[in-house]
């Protein structure tokens, strides 16, 4: 189980898969699976509210697949528990950024000063450009 805020994800909805690390370990690496392979579907689970699926799917994520499932590979331990520790700590961030709403953006108008300046720097540019193509060589 997994608790992020309000938010409670029960152990049915988190699909692990114990694979060979890459990781440090010495032979014990080619023996034992130690990484985790943590699959959450966001689509079709029942205990995200709306709001929050529609933003964590909004992500460009890559870790997030075409079918809306979130793949969290860890690997960064020796051992499978600490591993699946790390594993349940990302997910946990995931979902604990789908739960902020985004300001909204403010449109602001450019100030007169500022306007002001970009004109100046282009012309600025453009007596430049203008100085290096016209030489007379008579």
């Amino acid at each position: 189980m997994v608790a992020i805020g309000n938010i409670v994800i029960p152990e049915s909805e988190l699909v692990e898969r114990f694979v060979r690390s890459a990781g440090p370990g010495g032979q014990n690496v080619n023996k034992v699976a130690t990484a985790v392979e943590l699959r959450f579907d966001i689509a079709r689970s029942p205990s995200l509210p709306e709001p929050v699926r529609e933003r964590l799917l909004a992500r460009r994520d890559r870790r997030i697949t075409a079918d809306g499932v979130l793949v969290i590979s860890a690997q960064r331990f020796r051992t499978q528990d600490r591993n699946r520790e790390d594993a349940r700590e990302r997910l946990a961030g995931f979902v604990e950024h789908g739960l902020h709403v985004p300001r909204a953006r403010v449109a602001t108008k450019p100030t007169r000063g500022s306007k002001e300046r970009r004109l100046a720097g282009k012309r600025e540019r453009s007596t430049i450009k203008q100085g290096r193509s016209r030489q007379d060589w008579d």
